[in-house]
């Protein structure tokens, strides 16, 4: 609620959180490639939108720095650098110069923890000495004589000294770090407050006077611990997916060592070609190969699909997949931290950090914070003075001033709506790569559609094969397996159930849009679209997969696709929310026709080419058009960039994921309707926290400028508008059964049908 004090008010003398050294870092970073590498830490103590400034500014200055993210919401800095000769810089000292305590990532969650029973125990004495004294206070009020007031003053000061010393040590803490390293925070106020309100009062008591305001420093603390514990509540409710995917993984894994030895690893010791050992109820560390075993697969952390899938030797296996059959012996393919499962947990904290126009606004706001805020503060003392000639009474105005015009509203307006947005979407099965891209998503007016793969699943049926012996299917086969298209893996399929032998192919290309092609025996061979891979007047019919040699058929795959489950529904959505809806495939016309018929589709462009597909999203652009793309291939990646949002299949090519800006884990389409329905209550609920900050600052400054409000008065008025921001983000949740009631009963029809 107010901004930066340390973590556990408690622990007076311990010496804190643990800075991570050099070497920590580096193993705790990632390498992004190009000389860049990435690091993620925890820093507990960032409380408002002028922390996250601070941060910001001041490790953007170091010349390695390329950039600098904070996030005010998950308490994240997010820093990404450019190396020389290896080295690394420390952040982490940087950090502490300026007064603040950087942590990695596991550290800052164990601290956050202790956090929280620290506050509660703070609240609970700063409740118990707060009622108890204004309970005095009311026999004060209601005229006692001077003996009995002064008995109930004496005692009012006996209670209010242990909340005083116990429960405001967090915010004295952080103020004297703050003033220490030559800056100012809104626990350098509170404190001047408490403790003035305390002396003042204690004096009056000691000196025998009328009055004392022990409950005005107590209830301070009280609502001030209040807000800040709610928060911290409400933070927890708002836990973003990110965190709570890595909380799913396993800490390690059972490796089997070349003498047949079992240990317990963590997964940082796990690298490609180690053999692991997956026990049944075991989530699998790392992508790999099955070696030995015969079992079936949870596969729903990552696609959402509740139906287990029969796995065998052979089969690639995916880090966050549950073993609920038989023991498995998996050869690792890539180290976990290059696994699927990092690869979303990456994306999930890049939405969360993700600066959008909105998140932009916020932050630069945060940045004019102190000037204004302080210099309001500045005015209110001088002003009143001048006219009252009451020090007491001109500085409290003051301290009003800087307690009230606390950012932290405007400061959680955007990321806090984006952690939610990011956690809902996940669990229906989508991931967002930016937070930007929620933005863009709310403004789209027309949908562009590939089709195999994305309004079609990806277990295309092979109607009929032919070849003019058996070294067709053998050379079509050797073709294919080099290739992860849907298409490719149905013509291996199909040729292994007739023993085709494996080829030794020579200069292998895979040309996107069209197919593959490879020499054998000094000869050139192709192996996909016929209008690609023949000559015209051998061109054979639609919806086939050729071999072909010097133009030549050797052998011909005819096949049928099936139309997903969601896909009509989810053109259906589009149409009833007035957004354009068009197919632009690589296939040809009766195929392309056939399924657009079938899902409601009325404007087809059939036979495009990368090049194609890309001149189209520009053309649709120029008119004016907000283009969503939805593909799923290497040859849709290029309109995928150029579109003004995009989405893709997980099943899709490692490009088209790549260039896309949303992530569809499921099968079918209905991730679209719910990430169009996020992304438009997500861009409502920003602007109504944005209307709610500015309102209370327009509101809250001038009467605390006009002595209309106490420090008591503005603890509350604060931490009442952090709590109505962050309560209204939440509404993003509240209403989620309704969208995951009607796209069951959707997909029970589609079923139905089907």
């Amino acid at each position: 609620m107010t901004s930066c004090a340390p973590s556990d008010p408690t622990q007076g003398h311990d010496p804190g959180p643990r800075r991570p050294g050099v070497d920590e870092m580096t193993l705790a970073s990632r390498d992004l490639g190009a000389g860049l590498r990435q690091v993620a830490l925890s820093v507990p103590d960032m409380r408002c939108g002028s922390c996250m400034a601070r941060l910001e500014t001041t490790l953007a200055r170091m010349p390695e720095v390329r950039s600098v993210r904070a996030n005010l919401t998950t308490k994240r800095l997010t820093i990404t650098w450019q190396t020389e000769n290896n080295s690394q810089p420390d952040f982490a000292t940087l950090i502490g110069t300026i007064g603040y305590t950087a942590v990695l990532p596991t550290e800052g969650c164990d601290q956050s923890d202790g956090e929280m029973s620290g506050l509660l125990r703070a609240l609970a004495v700063a409740g118990f000495c707060s009622m108890n004294i204004m309970l005095l206070s009311v026999a004060v009020w209601s005229g006692a004589d001077p003996s009995i007031r002064q008995a109930l003053h004496m005692i009012s000061a006996a209670l209010a000294l242990p909340a005083v010393i116990f429960s405001g040590a967090t915010f004295y803490r952080s103020a004297w770090r703050a003033l220490a390293h030559g800056r100012v925070n809104m626990d350098v106020p509170i404190s001047i407050g408490v403790l003035l309100s305390f002396m003042l009062s204690a004096y009056d008591t000691f000196a025998e006077g009328r009055q004392a305001y022990f409950e005005a420093s107590t209830s301070l603390l009280f609502v001030l611990l209040i807000g800040r514990t709610l928060d911290k509540i409400m933070r927890k409710r708002a836990r973003s997916a990110a965190a709570s995917l890595a909380d799913m993984m396993p800490k390690g894994a059972h490796v089997i060592s070349p003498e047949g030895r079992i240990d317990y690893v963590s997964l940082s010791d796990i690298a490609p070609g180690v053999h692991l050992l997956i026990a049944t109820g075991d989530r699998i560390p790392a992508d790999g190969t099955i070696l030995t075993g015969i079992s079936e697969l949870d596969r729903s952390l990552v696609t959402g699909e509740s139906r287990w899938e029969a796995i065998a030797p052979g089969g690639r296996v995916r880090a966050g997949d549950l073993n609920v059959g038989h023991p498995l012996t998996v050869e690792a393919t890539a180290a976990p931290g290059d696994s699927t499962l990092s690869e979303l947990h990456r994306m999930l904290e890049a939405v969360e950090d993700g600066r959008s126009g909105y998140r932009m606004l916020t932050d630069r706001a945060a940045r004019l914070y102190a000037p204004v805020v302080h210099g309001l503060s500045l005015f209110a003392l001088f002003g009143w003075f001048l006219v009252t000639h009451d020090i007491h009474h001109s500085l409290t105005i003051a301290i009003t001033v800087l307690i009230i015009s606390c950012p932290c509203a405007l400061g959680l307006a955007v990321p806090m709506v984006q952690v939610v947005a990011a956690r809902r979407l996940f669990r229906h099965g989508v991931v967002a790569r930016d937070g930007s891209a929620l933005e863009r998503l709310a403004e789209i007016d027309t949908v562009v559609f590939d089709k195999t793969g994305t309004l079609t699943r990806y277990d295309p049926m092979l109607v009929a094969a032919t070849s003019n012996g058996p070294m067709g299917f053998s050379l079509a086969a050797s073709l294919a397996r080099y290739s992860s298209h849907p298409l490719s893996k149905a013509i291996v399929s199909h040729a292994s159930r007739g023993n085709a032998e494996t080829l030794p192919l020579e200069d292998v290309r895979e040309i996107p849009g069209n197919g593959l092609e490879a020499s054998f025996r000094g000869e050139r061979y192709r192996l996909g679209r016929a209008a690609w891979a023949t000559d015209p007047e051998n061109r054979p019919a639609a919806s086939t997969v050729v071999l072909t040699r010097g133009g030549a058929v050797l052998a011909s795959f005819v096949f049928g696709e099936r139309v997903g489950a969601g896909s009509a529904n989810a053109v259906r959505f589009l149409m009833e929310q007035g957004i354009a809806v068009q197919m632009l495939t690589g296939d040809v016309a009766d195929a392309a026709l056939a399924v657009a018929r079938e899902v409601g589709i009325d404007e087809v462009k059939a036979a495009a080419l990368p090049k194609d597909k890309a001149e189209t999203i520009d053309a649709l652009r120029s008119r004016g058009r907000k283009v969503m793309m939805i593909g799923d291939g290497i040859n849709d990646a290029v309109a995928l960039k150029r579109a003004h949002v995009s989405m893709a299949p997980a099943s899709g090519s490692d490009i088209g994921r790549s260039a896309a800006d949303f992530i569809l884990l499921n099968v079918d389409m209905n991730g679209l309707e719910v990430a169009l329905d996020t992304a438009r209550r997500a861009a409502k609920l920003i602007r109504q926290n944005f209307v709610l900050a500015i309102v209370y600052n327009v509101v809250s400054i001038p009467l605390a400028l006009s002595g209309y409000a106490s420090p008591l008065i503005a603890a509350v008025a604060m931490s009442t508008s952090s709590i109505l921001v962050v309560a209204n983000a939440l509404r993003l949740d509240m209403s989620d059964s309704l969208p995951s009631w009607r796209l069951a009963r959707k997909n029970r029809l589609a079923g139905a049908v089907q």
